[in-house]
């Protein structure tokens, strides 16, 4: 089975995971902690690497620790509510999934200049793809009136406008967030953070993203 063929069952398999864990609740609290620490100790794997003084260790597995519990307890919060906070959520995810998508498709088909040094497999064509893809989607909610007929029946039109702005926010952290890893992977001088998701690497390879893009998204949204 080729890598491509990999992608698409484990993203699948992955699709169908978080569906779960936003139906049930103790999925979703299971799915969560075991996220985190598995998250965590592909980071920390990275950093061992990295660094050989036992200080930067601490500082480091320490901020990454903290900061997972608390990315996962916003994300269990926002998952427990209803109506506006919880389409955020959701949207943020999906989000980053498509600028993840249209990265990958935009970078194959199209290739052509390589964006930065920190990860040769980034394309300008990618960046472009990641944009792209998240604006179809802000788009086709949009047209379909996925707004007001499923969740913000109540909020006023402007809302909307606000979400186009923040589309396009939350698909560049989310970029960022994934050149931050590739950034740790290349000082660790290794290709995936983990071999737990065939075809994509360790876990925090697929969720990279999504740490940058949510908390990102809601800063907008509160901003505002």
């Amino acid at each position: 089975m080729n890598n491509l063929n990999k992608r698409i069952i484990t993203s699948i398999i992955l699709i169908f995971t978080l569906i779960l864990m936003f139906l049930f609740n103790y999925i979703l609290l299971i799915g969560l902690i075991l996220i985190s620490l598995i998250s965590w100790f592909e980071f920390n794997n990275l950093i061992l690497k990295i660094f050989k003084k036992k200080t930067y260790i601490f500082m480091f597995r320490t901020f990454a620790f903290i900061y997972l519990i608390i990315f996962s307890s916003i994300f269990f919060k926002l998952s427990m509510t209803s109506g506006q906070s919880k389409f955020l959520l959701l949207y943020f995810i999906l989000i980053s999934i498509c600028t993840d998508m249209g990265g990958y498709v935009f970078g194959k088909f199209f290739k052509g200049k390589k964006l930065t040094k920190i990860s040769p497999n980034k394309t300008i064509s990618g960046t472009a793809g990641s944009f792209i893809f998240s604006i179809l989607l802000y788009y086709f909610l949009y047209s379909n009136d996925f707004y007001s007929n499923m969740i913000m029946i109540n909020l006023q039109t402007d809302f909307k406008n606000l979400l186009l702005i923040v589309t396009i926010v939350v698909s560049f952290s989310s970029q960022l967030g994934d050149l931050f890893i590739s950034y740790i992977k290349r000082l660790a001088k290794m290709k995936d953070t983990g071999k737990v998701l065939p075809g994509h690497g360790g876990l925090l390879d697929r969720i990279d993203g999504m740490l940058f893009a949510i908390p990102s998204g809601l800063i907008v949204i509160n901003f505002f």
